[in-house]
């Protein structure tokens, strides 16, 4: 029987955020078996909670281009993925994790230091069997040229097929059976990326105010500026970290086999409100 998981310790890490460039600090926190996973805006008057496993996409989940929000209320935390991804990945059910802030610490831009800070918390397993959610029919939504869907699988795949016109991403594609050591060796360590026209326009318009070289590929026509890769395939490998990150908001794991075509945030959070329909 798999089992629910926490950490051991608490761990505290700090850093800014890539869209507003805000800095804030998170504490980490061991959290009771079958509580799930829980944010605390502890500067916000009442020290409101955010919780995964009750968020409403009916008003409570906060659209914003090129990140993940969720909320509660007028309480809202910002780019979500990266970390919901290290949780997901490694098989963590029950945590709680405060902040001071509204948006979380971007870090090198992928999910390698929060992989890192939770390792050093300690995992732990706990009296009660993990939770699933199996898929038994298939479940999609697509626009356009974009298409996401999870179909019946006896463990978690994913396949991701990324498009882009610029030679230096072009076609890439990725299909992978997800398990803890795959997570941490194949996905975690791949870097959010946009290319540098694109980045001059977000700065214009006020986002990305905390990216720069050491935390975001910026990608020209030759590659990535002023970085190397870590992968050859690093962009694929980001676009599955993030629809990780982003279907854990259906409040438990997923056992399928999620089929992806040029998906991102939108699109993902129209599964996860398909998901949550029939969990």
């Amino acid at each position: 029987m798999i089992r629910q998981k926490t950490i051991k310790d608490p761990v505290t890490i700090e850093g800014r955020g890539l869209q507003t460039g805000s800095k804030t600090r998170l504490i980490f926190k061991g959290s009771p078996a079958g509580s799930g996973i829980n944010f605390i805006r502890v500067d916000l008057p009442g020290r409101p909670l955010i919780s995964v496993k009750s968020i409403s996409f009916d008003g409570n989940a906060v659209k914003k281009p090129h990140r993940t929000v969720i909320g509660s209320g007028r309480a809202e935390i910002q780019t979500t993925e990266h970390l919901l991804a290290a949780i997901s990945g490694l098989g963590i059910s029950n945590i709680t994790v405060e902040i001071d802030g509204k948006e979380l610490p971007g870090l090198d831009g992928s999910s390698r230091d929060y992989v890192a800070l939770l390792d050093r918390a300690g995992l732990i397993e706990q009296d009660a069997p993990a939770e699933k959610l199996v898929i038994n029919k298939p479940v999609w939504c697509g626009r356009r040229d974009s298409f996401l869907a999870v179909f019946p699988h006896h463990g978690l795949h994913i396949s991701y097929f990324l498009s882009y016109p610029e030679p230096s991403i072009g076609d890439q594609f990725l299909s992978l059976e997800i398990s803890e050591e795959i997570f941490r060796r194949e996905i975690a360590p791949a870097r959010t990326f946009c290319m540098k026209r694109e980045a001059l326009i977000l700065l214009a318009l006020g986002y990305g105010r905390g990216a720069d070289y050491s935390n975001t590929l910026i990608m020209d026509k030759r590659g990535p500026v002023k970085n190397s890769l870590r992968f050859p395939d690093e962009h694929v490998r980001h676009k599955i970290l993030d629809l990780m990150g982003d279907l854990s908001l259906a409040g438990m794991p997923l056992q399928g086999h999620i089929v992806a075509i040029k998906s991102g945030h939108s699109l993902n959070m129209e599964l996860v409100k398909k998901l949550k329909a029939i969990a």
